[in-house]
């Protein structure tokens, strides 16, 4: 049977988000309880919030935007991958031991998948470019994580977003694992085709194979 795990993060008010970004919000328009014929809502937040990925245009200014992008690194298959680094730069080595064969997309499981959606997870551990070399080597197409960057919070610089961005790997940020065993499943997570922006939020997820159908012969 087919099982689908959700791994996005709710947006809600409450949702922690990057320090000094927008937070999520919503106010209604119109609303049945006032006689309307519909309730109405209009959304405020970030490109970045929540589950999300990120634009190239996010780190380079003359390249493209969420409603560019190939779709083809969001959907198929996914390595969901444990490790143990609570905080500092994800190496080659910590996935030292680990089935990685066929990968075409690492989402990568941390302690940061436990908080709640109202905790930021100060200290995350962040890729390396290192890591972003190793995946481009193996053919990775798509680098996820729990963690809210690919970079350390208080870079400037910025190296592993452009480092992907040069291996042609998109990214996906902030999902949540927990309760995602390791192994291989179908990645979904598309990106909304919105212009002129630098990102957009996903509903992200994760489908294990049908299985197969049994042969009585």
């Amino acid at each position: 049977m087919t099982r689908i795990y959700d791994i996005s993060r709710t947006l809600s008010p409450s949702l922690a988000v990057w320090p000094g970004d927008m937070p999520f919000s919503f106010t209604h328009s119109l609303r049945l309880r006032d006689g309307a014929a519909v309730n109405l809502t209009t959304l405020t937040l970030s490109a970045h919030t929540g589950s999300h990925i990120d634009a190239p245009y996010h780190v380079v200014d003359e390249h493209i935007h969420p409603a560019d992008l190939p779709l083809e690194p969001y959907i198929g298959p996914a390595h969901v991958v444990t490790i143990d680094r609570r905080q500092g730069g994800i190496v080659p080595d910590d996935f030292a031991g680990r089935d990685l064969a066929g990968m075409q997309r690492l989402l990568i499981h941390t302690w940061v998948s436990d908080l709640p959606d109202d905790r930021w997870p100060d200290g995350f551990p962040y890729p390396t470019v290192e890591l972003a070399d190793w995946l481009a080597e193996r053919g990775v197409r798509l680098l996820g994580l729990d963690s809210p960057s690919v970079d350390q919070q208080d870079s400037q610089t910025l190296p592993c977003h452009h480092r992907l961005y040069a291996h042609g790997i998109a990214n996906l940020e902030n999902v949540r694992l927990s309760g995602v065993p390791d192994g291989v499943y179908e990645l979904i997570a598309l990106p909304l085709k919105i212009a002129g922006i630098c990102g957009c939020p996903v509903r992200a997820i994760l489908r294990t194979p049908a299985s197969r159908p049994r042969s009585d012969g």
